[in-house]
């Protein structure tokens, strides 16, 4: 009777064993299966918010981009036009100088001539009275006479035309 006992099958303790294991399973889905299910999805939604936020996130971020991608275009758009403008702005301020200073130098030059020419007729003034003043001395020594200023003066300018004439 040993071994027989033992491989017996009992009806009652077959139908106990079935209901236990579904009392057991019918807990388990309750106590702990639901929680942790409940548990899980709470994951999975916090999972699938991060990844739309950061899908979200990208897309702010693509925008931002691209509108910096545009600032700095349109930047360098104006810096090129500042640049073109302070070089064309330069070069009229160089060719206004440069205009300026030959103004300048024609001034100059003008004053100078101007100069020259009254310096030459002082000159020439100063040799006339010079000339006059010797073709005196020496009519009146060659003469030894008195000679009236009239005729003095016309000796002098023929004197001066001659002597122009010759130069």
């Amino acid at each position: 009777m040993g071994y027989q006992s033992l491989v017996d099958f009992k009806y009652w303790t077959f139908i106990a064993q079935i209901l236990n294991l579904l009392i057991q399973a019918a807990l388990f889905k309750r106590f702990l299966f639901n929680p942790v299910k409940k548990i899980m999805q709470q994951r999975q939604d916090e999972v699938n918010k991060i990844y739309s936020d950061a899908a979200e996130a990208r897309k702010i971020a693509d925008a931002d981009k691209e509108t910096y991608q545009k600032l700095l275009t349109d930047a360098r758009g104006e810096a090129a036009e500042l640049v073109r403008t302070a070089t064309a702005k330069a070069q009229q301020r160089g060719d206004e100088l440069v205009s300026e200073a030959r103004r300048e130098v024609s001034s100059m030059k003008e004053r100078a001539e101007a100069d020259i020419a009254q310096e030459r007729k002082k000159a020439l003034n100063d040799v006339k009275n010079e000339i006059s003043g010797i073709a005196m001395e020496i009519a009146s020594k060659v003469v030894e006479r008195e000679i009236r200023t009239e005729d003095h003066r016309e000796l002098v300018d023929e004197f001066i035309e001659k002597l122009g004439e010759d130069a």
